[in-house]
């Protein structure tokens, strides 16, 4: 579906500033539902997770609860290692951040780690002094005063490092990664001075790198022709491919205790392990699909961790055999919330990998429960018209469905339809509704759903949105390609309005009468408003604000909110006039915000179970735009050749330039020179963006 393709994209706003404290928070799933990309633990009990929008994470009790600690960046953090006491660690990230805490996390400390690429690996071999880091475009840097200062070292290749350890001392180390289809294994035995390429043996995109003993025996871990491990016995001079059994790439590897028992981790929920050294692999479940990245057996080959998307972390204490879940709530993916009457009783709908699921609170989100779940289609928008006892559902295949106890039970209702339905509003009664979706569909009840009439649109494009601000004769409905249509006389008749934009337009919301309203929608045009009843729309939002999904003002028309790609939050005060960037502590999707009854307690939902709240208008804070080279930014237009592509792509008049390629779940999965797009990925759908400027993503396919 179209729809779906403009929201996999993971962003960050190009607004930079002074911020204060983040005042949405987790609900659902817990501890966080954001990205975890790496786990240490000390000990079976002591430990630290990492991940994206600055997240750290400490437990003390083995992973029974988690304290959110304060990293003080919203970058990505891809590393975590406390060397030697559970006092002193290091975490590394995006645009090349390094923190250090001394005092077990309670402060986190930024260090200058001399460069702007993304670090995706920090190691300490045997003390808080002497460490390295690995990231993008071939960077290592080191440090021998305990990140006073770093160094960057010569790598003498080019690629993407993902992984570096020292097995036994700061001068021997390994470091794995890839440059398009080739893979990656470096050796130094002079601290970083000096490495030395080694011939992985087969194309393979390396991600881990383990010697568990020594410098002799190592295995290394990734992704290429399905799960691919490699294992050497003589210091790298050799490596031999294993069979491991799985068509999955391969994120992380950890033997613990010996070269013979080790655990391998990777997409969909993979999890190996071997107790031969490498000759055997048997899969073990851990009933998830998401992606794992990490995974960590800080005393044996009992007690283990595995962490990955959307905050799963998982734990086993008998070697793997079974695997308990240690977060707690659902990670469906939700598209709608809705509170009724008040900001206490609510509900969220979305999607278990297709089947529709809905869930419900009835004390203002601090217990979520599923209230059905297998409903035979996804759920994409609900809504309660009078109180929180009849309410109505839309969602995939035509699907619509009535509850008249409060959502204790659901009740098919023939829309007539097949394609998909993305909203329904019921603007007075439990009588009179109207729902919206796919090629143009546009359908009205005036019997609680007992009958679904089509409406005669005249179009056949996608609509998002409808909204009738006070009565059920005034509407507007929106959709893509610009399109806003309105009528006056309860869908009877529907009329084009002049829309200043041909991209998507997702959310529209008029919150006091039918003549000042809002829509949200794709970047560059981000929000529009209408103050004569939409006989004309004007853009409000620049060209830095990315995709926004859903848009809600509470009261009246000054004071709203908009929310939508990579956790993007915005607020405004002033009826649009500025619209300030919120921290919503995740870069999880955002697909609808929520505020029941003023502009203080709110509610947003989106990818991966995320469900989170304010109770202070998301707090109060200021942003200082900052224009990148000096006031002026560069404007790329991005075209690729060719696309669809087998080997590599190309941009053309950008060959030295740096790009980012997204998967589908949102993860950059690389960086790349303009001349050598993608080579070296699977086949699928990637989304690529200029790593400078303000381009709109594009999306390629690879073949093979």
């Amino acid at each position: 579906m179209r729809f779906l393709s403009f929201v996999f994209i993971a962003t960050v706003l190009i607004l930079l500033g002074s911020v204060g404290r983040a005042d949405w928070f987790w609900q659902n799933p817990l501890p966080t539902g954001n990205l975890l990309g790496s786990v240490c633990f000390l000990d079976q009990s002591t430990g630290y997770a990492v991940g994206s929008h600055g997240t750290i994470m400490r437990t003390t009790d083995g992973g029974a609860t988690w304290t959110p600690q304060t990293s003080g960046t919203n970058n990505i953090l891809g590393s975590v290692h406390f060397p030697l006491n559970a006092q002193t660690g290091y975490a590394v990230g995006d645009t090349g951040t390094v923190l250090k805490t001394t005092d077990g996390g309670v402060t986190w400390t930024s260090q200058t780690s001399g460069t702007r690429q993304r670090l995706w690996s920090v190691h300490f071999p045997s003390d808080v002094i002497t460490g390295y880091a690995v990231g993008s475009y071939s960077t290592i840097i080191k440090t021998t005063n305990g990140g006073t200062t770093w160094i960057t070292l010569n790598s003498d290749t080019i690629g993407w490092l993902s992984s570096v350890q020292f097995p036994l001392d700061a001068d021997t180390g390994y470091v794995v990664g890839n440059y398009g289809s080739q893979g990656i294994i470096m050796k130094t035995t002079t601290g970083g001075v000096t490495w030395v390429s080694q011939d992985p043996g087969i194309t393979c995109d390396p991600r881990s790198v383990c010697f568990p003993l020594n410098a002799q025996t190592g295995y290394v871990v990734g992704g290429g022709s399905g799960g691919v491990v490699l294992k050497t016995t003589n210091g790298g001079a050799v490596w031999t491919q294993q069979n491991s059994g799985t068509p999955f790439p391969l994120r992380a590897v950890d033997f613990p205790v010996d070269d013979q028992t080790g655990f391998a981790v990777g997409i969909l929920g993979v999890i190996l392990r071997t107790t031969d050294g490498g000759q055997n692999w048997s899969c073990q479940i851990p009933d998830t699909s998401r992606f794992l990245y990490t995974v960590h057996f800080p005393v044996d080959a009992a007690t283990g961790y595995a962490a990955g998307s959307g905050g799963a972390v998982f734990k086993t204490t008998d070697g793997g055999t079974t695997w308990s879940n240690l977060t707690r709530g659902p990670d469906f993916d939700f598209y709608s919330a809705h509170f009724p009457v008040d900001a206490v009783t609510g509900y969220a709908v979305g999607s278990d990998m297709g089947p529709g699921v809905i869930m419900k609170t009835t004390n203002g989100g601090s217990n979520w429960a599923i209230q059905s779940a297998g409903l035979p289609h996804t759920a994409r928008s609900l809504s309660f018209p009078e109180n929180p006892v009849t309410g109505y559902l839309a969602g995939y295949t035509g699907y619509i469905a009535k509850t008249t106890d409060g959502g204790g039970s659901w009740v098919s209702q023939a829309s007539g339809s097949t394609h998909d339905l993305y909203a329904v509003h019921f603007p007075v009664n439990d009588q009179t509704g109207y729902v919206a979706g796919q090629f143009g569909t546009l359908l009205k009840t005036t019997d609680g759903g007992g009958d679904w009439v089509t409406q005669p649109l005249g179009i056949s494009i996608w609509l998002y949105s409808v909204c009738f601000p006070v009565d059920d004769q005034t509407g507007f409905v929106v959709g893509d390609r610009g399109t806003i249509v309105k009528t006056t006389d309860g869908g009877a008749n529907w009329v084009p309005k002049p829309s200043p934009t041909t991209n998507f337009l997702y959310g529209v919301a008029f919150p006091s009468d039918a003549t000042t309203g809002y829509i949200s929608g794709e970047m560059r045009s981000s929000v529009l408003k209408t103050a004569d009843g939409g006989e004309s729309w004007v853009i409000q939002t620049s060209s830095d604000i990315w995709d926004l999904i859903s848009i809600d003002f509470p009261t009246d028309a000054q004071t709203g909110y908009a929310v939508g790609i990579g956790g993007t939050t915005l607020k405004t005060t002033d009826g649009g006039n500025a619209w300030t960037n919120q921290l919503s502590c995740t870069d999880n999707h955002l697909m609808s915000v929520h505020f029941p009854v003023d502009a203080l307690t709110g509610y947003a939902v989106g990818s991966y179970g995320t469900i989170i709240k304010t109770t202070d208008g998301g707090g109060v804070w200021v942003v200082e735009e900052k224009a990148e080279g000096g006031g002026k930014r560069l404007e790329v237009r991005i075209t690729a050749k060719p696309n669809p592509f087998t080997s590599f792509a190309t941009v053309p008049g950008h060959s030295s330039d740096r790009f980012s390629l997204y998967d589908i779940s949102g993860r950059r999965v690389g960086t790349y020179r303009g001349d050598r797009i993608g080579e070296g990925l699977q086949a699928g759908v990637y989304f690529l963006r200029a790593e400078k400027g303000e381009a709109k993503p594009l999306r390629v396919i690879k073949l093979r």
